[in-house]
């Protein structure tokens, strides 16, 4: 938050920065200097870096004197690969971003989920460049290890994300540009790793964030693909096992747990946890089942039918802190801004509205029912109408949303909790008076909880958030209540000068 109050604007996102290359990392670089340095600076970094500088010294990463660590030897490198899911993907990886990484000198990488670089390739001339700063297989490059860079904020984030020049936290990684999305498993939602282009600064190109995250969506379509073929002949080898259960209910579910046909066909879960079950596991309706290991999964036999009921979808809604995401029982749901605005204004009014009211909501005066039942229609295509009924217009399903849970935090009392919900904003770009008020509202209870808190931990943290930042008042009561000797008192001091010098 400003010293006025009023949110700080988003500079920029993960796309690449236009213009003249090297003039722009000449401004990062006056950036980098004046914020780590000390000194009163004209410009800011994005949001993303400065967050990301913060996870990083915070990890007690030097910006002169580091280099990434070596996690596998050259000789250990195959049997990480072979084990690894993404190593299903790399044709794909290597046909898609090959021939540009070529033409445009820059590398390919492809890392785990913890960061570490398992495949290189790309610009035969940049290798011997890349050996002498540590970018080869084998060394991490998470954001602990080596500060701010696309792969390692990009798995921080989980997110695509843009690293140019100085604004990798590192000064020997300046004078290179890299652009990296993350890619996750279709099953289970978890991260698999990130794909990334790595390349001189000079060689920086706005397309090449677009090409990095359709790359990384292709791959886990692909991964999906693979997924649903695995699945269709778990189905064709063992179904004769649900036939012969005989009366009693039975499911057929993957090597993670994932239900894929039952019998009888209500009353059982998309998922099932079988972590650690030796032959029984507990379902959440508290019902005990046989585990049968199959050659591909898992048969579960429960010796009472399991009663056919309706499962309720749970829809999980992440709208503060940059592009609006949606989970729909446990698939990714992709969200337009203006779908993520109908969603907000369904979650506040959890008894249902008219298209007159969500048009006056949405678009105030100017409202067209119209309108509002073609975004409806578009909706419902997405979610389903088990998710989103119809008159009145209301959300059937168990929601979950971040900015539910920040405003009970706040209304509970509990601001490190609200905190940890909060990302940033609440859809920063929206200009719907709704969410607008919304906005305000959680960032100033925010604001005001924390300020008001003796906990000097929880203003640290309140300073290195988006909405922290750039609160002058949020530095100065820091300092006042920090110790003598704390060693984050002369970080703090210089961001309090910075912003006092604005």
């Amino acid at each position: 938050m400003s010293r006025t109050g009023r949110h700080p604007r988003h500079r920029g996102g993960p796309g690449l920065p236009g213009g003249d290359a090297v003039a722009h990392a000449r401004q990062l670089a006056e950036t980098f200097d004046d914020v780590l340095g000390g000194g009163p600076s004209r410009r800011s970094p994005r949001p993303v870096v400065s967050a990301s500088w913060a996870r990083s010294l915070a990890a007690h990463v030097d910006p002169d004197r580091r280099t990434p660590p070596v996690v596998y030897a050259p000789d250990e490198l195959g049997d990480v690969r072979s084990a690894h899911p993404l190593s299903e993907v790399m044709p794909l990886l290597r046909g898609a971003l090959a021939t540009a990484a070529d033409e445009a000198a820059h590398l390919v990488l492809v890392t785990d989920a913890a960061g570490c670089v398992l495949w290189r390739e790309g610009s035969v001339g940049l290798l011997g460049r890349a050996d002498r700063v540590g970018l080869f297989p084998g060394t991490d490059w998470s954001e602990a290890a080596i500060g701010t860079n696309a792969m390692g904020t990009t798995l921080a984030v989980d997110a695509p994300v843009q690293i140019h020049s100085a604004e990798h936290l590192v000064r020997t990684y300046h004078a290179w540009t890299c652009v990296a999305a993350p890619v996750h498993d279709p099953d289970t939602g978890r991260l698999l790793g990130a794909v990334d282009l790595s390349g001189p600064l000079q060689t920086m190109h706005p397309l090449l964030a677009q090409l990095v995250s359709t790359t990384a969506r292709l791959a886990e379509a692909h991964l999906r693909a693979r997924m649903a073929e695995a699945d269709q002949r778990l189905l064709l080898r063992h179904a004769a096992h649900l036939a012969g259960l005989r009366g009693a209910a039975g499911a057929l579910v993957t090597p993670t747990g994932r239900v894929l046909a039952a019998d009888p066909d209500g009353g059982w879960p998309v998922r099932v946890d079988l972590a650690g079950a030796t032959g029984h596991a507990v379902l959440p309706d508290g019902r005990e089942v046989r585990v049968e290991p199959l050659a591909e999964g898992h048969l579960l036999v429960s010796p009472r039918p399991a009663r056919a009921v309706r499962r309720t979808p749970v829809l999980s809604l992440r709208f503060t802190g940059g592009s609006p995401g949606a989970v729909l029982d446990g698939r990714a749901v992709p969200l337009t801004l203006r779908a993520a605005e109908v969603l907000t204004a369904l979650v506040l009014h959890p008894e249902g509205l008219t298209a007159d009211q969500l048009g006056c909501l949405l678009y105030g005066d100017d409202g067209n029912t119209t309108t509002v039942r073609v975004q409806v229609r578009r909706l419902r295509a997405l979610v389903g109408g088990d998710v989103l009924g119809t008159r009145p217009y209301r959300l059937t399903a168990a929601v979950d949303s971040d900015f539910a849970q920040v405003r009970r935090a706040l209304r509970e009392g509990r601001p490190a909790a609200a905190l940890r919900g909060c990302a940033g904003p609440l859809l920063p770009r929206s200009e719907v008076a709704e969410v607008r008020q919304l906005r305000e509202e959680l960032a100033a209870g925010l604001r005001r909880a924390v300020l008001g808190s003796p906990d000097i931990d929880l203003l640290h943290a309140y300073v290195a958030h988006p909405l922290g930042e750039e609160d002058l008042a949020a530095h100065d009561r820091l300092l006042a209540l920090l110790p003598d000797g704390d060693p984050r008192s002369p970080r703090v001091a210089l961001r309090a000068a910075r912003l006092r010098a604005e």
